[in-house]
């Protein structure tokens, strides 16, 4: 299974594992994969402390390498020369305040108590946080550094590439993947439909070789639809050099979802996931709860643009989670996940599931290899 990206980035294994949770990313790079911290839900300083811990000896992963991901989307409503916060606070009209509150109500989440503050609304899908996650990152040795919906503004490429970090980018189409290229990126994730999170309308079995074909000698990591070795012999076949991998870590031991939330997963099909815009503005896989269900009602006041719509429901996922891990119903509870989440179907340690997708890959090689002539 090594391709020319392990023997770059001093991995064992092509497998990328994309992960909120500082421990997912530790067992992955020690185990001989490459964790990546995905930090679009953190504060600057939330970062900071879970980088530290990385390069301090988390768990006997110091001087694993590892990375970070954040999201600098390339067209948002922040982009506009001096827009606030407080700009963008007055653009959520009161009848999306109103459909949230009455949403909650009618599920029986309460408001927050007195003494719990309120997430901060504006923690990711901006540039100005996106560079502030980008200037802790580069304070730590980091091997790779990704981005998530356009191409890396040209200053965080320059300083990576001044510090020896790789740069990868995400995309769901050729002509994104060719406007990646341009930018000067070094890896390009192919994320198909079937993706967990913001994912484009091509499937991974058709974007993959293309994207292959289009960016010429650029290396490609395949994302969407792999949870097993027999997957990542398929994306290694049609020319990629490794796999990104993010909702398969979910469910694993290591993992900080809570465990009604896990639970749910770990009974959904493939069948139980949407698009949906109700996350972030843009379209992105989720699991199917009523939350998503009522944002999607033509009924409804309809989502927001970026980053209005994390805006206007932070705090209310704040309240959903609180009212799930204390008792209450979880007909609201979800969170990003791809269609693989059919076959995320019991808890495993992180080790283990590395170890499951590599013995599936000899299987499926070995497999394959028996077909051919003698």
């Amino acid at each position: 299974m090594r391709t020319e990206l392990c023997d770059r980035l001093g991995i064992d294994v092509p497998i990328f594992a994309f992960s909120h949770c500082r421990d997912v990313v530790a067992a992955v790079s020690r185990a001989g994969g490459l964790g990546v911290l995905g930090a679009v839900a953190m504060t600057p300083e939330e970062l900071a402390t879970d980088l530290r811990c990385l390069d301090d000896d988390v768990d006997g992963v110091r001087g694993k390498p590892y990375g970070v991901d954040t999201v600098i989307p390339a067209k948002t409503l922040a982009h506009g020369s001096g827009v606030t916060k407080t700009d963008l606070e007055a653009m959520i009209t009161p009848a999306h305040q109103k459909f949230v509150e009455e949403l909650l109500s009618r599920h029986g989440v309460p408001p927050l108590p007195d003494n719990i503050a309120s997430v901060e609304s504006l923690l990711g899908w901006t540039m100005s946080a996106g560079l502030k996650h980008v200037d802790v990152a580069l304070d730590h040795p980091i091997k790779l550094i990704a981005n998530a919906l356009g191409p890396p503004p040209p200053e965080l490429i320059e300083r990576a590439h001044a510090q020896g970090v790789v740069v990868a980018a995400l995309c769901g189409s050729v002509r994104q993947a060719l406007k990646q290229k341009a930018a000067g990126v070094d890896i390009i994730i192919a994320s198909g439909y079937e993706a967990g999170g913001h994912t484009g309308e091509i499937s991974t079995l058709v974007l993959v070789p293309q994207v292959v074909d289009a960016v010429g000698s650029l290396p490609v990591l395949a994302a969407g639809g792999i949870g097993d070795g027999r997957q990542i012999a398929a994306a290694l076949a049609l020319g990629a050099q490794g796999v990104w991998l993010g909702s398969l870590w979910l469910t694993t031991w290591e993992s900080d979802l809570k465990v009604r939330l896990v639970d749910k997963l770990l009974t959904a099909t493939s069948s139980d996931t949407v698009r949906s815009r109700c996350l972030s503005g843009k379209p992105a896989r989720q699991l199917v709860t009523e939350y998503t269900k009522a944002w999607d009602d033509p009924k409804g006041p309809g989502t927001l643009p970026m980053p209005l719509q994390y805006m206007a429901t932070a705090e209310a996922t704040q309240r959903i989670y609180r009212h799930a891990e204390s008792g209450g119903g979880v007909d609201l509870l979800g969170t990003p996940v791809g269609q693989v989440v059919g076959q995320m179907n019991d808890r495993q340690h992180v080790h283990q599931v590395i170890e499951r997708l590599i013995n599936d890959y000899l299987d499926a090689v070995d497999r394959l290899g028996s077909t051919l002539p003698t």
